[in-house]
């Protein structure tokens, strides 16, 4: 005969492999949200303060690489893939921007 415990047990187990599926995924937001508007106004000889005051302050500020900016931003809702991705390089010359490289690939990972 099967023992109540056991059953207990059994019941207990179950539940808690059911209810462990059902977690509560908040989203997760990482990085500049940079409007498309601001990023149309940034253009070529624009200084660094005037992209800092358009698009923020970097979220990458390399040591390395002081003459690039880089502006990396994804949304993940709940356990789904990143909903929205954008990473927007800006390159300087002489505290000038030079280059910007719009909407670059991520990881399709995230």
């Amino acid at each position: 005969m099967v023992n109540r415990k056991s059953i207990l047990l059994v019941l207990l187990c179950a539940s808690l492999a059911l209810a462990g599926g059902c977690v509560y995924r908040a989203n997760i937001a990482q990085g500049n949200l940079i409007k498309q508007e601001d990023l149309d106004q940034a253009e070529v000889g624009m200084t660094r303060n005037q992209i800092r005051f358009l698009l923020g302050t970097p979220m990458i500020d390399d040591p390395f690489h002081k003459d690039r900016w880089d502006y990396v931003y994804y949304l993940k809702i709940g356990r789904k893939d990143a909903s929205f991705k954008r990473w927007v390089s800006v390159f300087f010359v002489e505290d000038r921007v030079s280059r910007i490289l719009r909407d670059q690939e991520l990881d399709p990972r995230l």
